[in-house]
C-alpha cells in the first residue's frame, strides 16, 4: 500500500475539491492515460487495486506509470466512542484528485491491449474516468496554439 514515509502533521482538515486540475492533466510518460472527470478521493489500497489490474492484463509487459500518491491522512473514531476527546487516528491514506488529473499511464504495448488494461484499471476506482491518447492530446493542444495566435 502507498503511504508517505513521512509527514509533518499527522492530522490535517478535510479540504475541498474545487475546479479542474491545472497541474498533471497531460499525459507525458506512456502513449495512453486514464483521466478522472469528478473530483474524488482514492485510497491507496484502489490505486493498488487498478495496478494491479493493469500488469496483469498486460502480462508484465509495456511499463504503467501512477501519477497520483496517497498524502493525506483520513482518520477516524473507534466505533461506539462519545462525541469529543480529540480527532481520531490516521485509518488510511488518499489522493486528492481533481476533474483533468491523468491517474495512470501505459506504454510500450499495443492499442488494444492498453485500452482493455485501463478499462480494467477504471473499474476498481471511486469516480468517473475517460481512456486518453497523447497523439490525441497533443493534436488538441497543437489546434488551440494555433487558435490564439489569430
Amino acid at each position: 500500500m502507498l503511504m508517505p514515509k513521512r509527514v509533518k502533521r499527522r492530522r490535517v482538515q478535510r479540504g475541498r475539491m474545487k475546479g479542474v486540475a491545472t497541474r498533471g492533466n497531460r499525459v507525458c510518460h506512456g502513449e495512453y492515460g486514464l483521466v478522472a472527470l469528478e473530483p474524488a478521493w482514492i485510497k491507496s489500497n484502489q490505486i493498488e487495486a487498478a495496478r494491479i489490474a493493469m500488469t496483469r492484463y498486460t502480462k508484465r509487459g509495456g511499463q504503467v506509470w501512477i501519477d497520483i500518491f496517497p498524502h493525506k491522512p483520513v482518520t477516524k473514531k473507534p466505533a461506539e466512542t462519545r462525541m469529543g476527546s480529540g480527532k481520531g487516528s490516521p485509518e488510511y491514506w488518499v489522493a486528492v484528485v481533481k476533474p483533468g488529473r491523468v491517474l495512470f499511464e501505459i506504454g510500450g504495448v499495443k492499442e488494444e491491449v492498453a485500452m482493455e488494461a485501463l478499462r480494467l484499471a477504471s473499474h476498481k476506482l471511486p469516480c468517473k474516468v475517460k481512456i486518453v491518447k497523447r497523439a490525441d492530446q497533443e493534436a488538441e493542444a497543437q489546434q488551440n496554439a494555433e487558435g490564439g495566435n489569430n
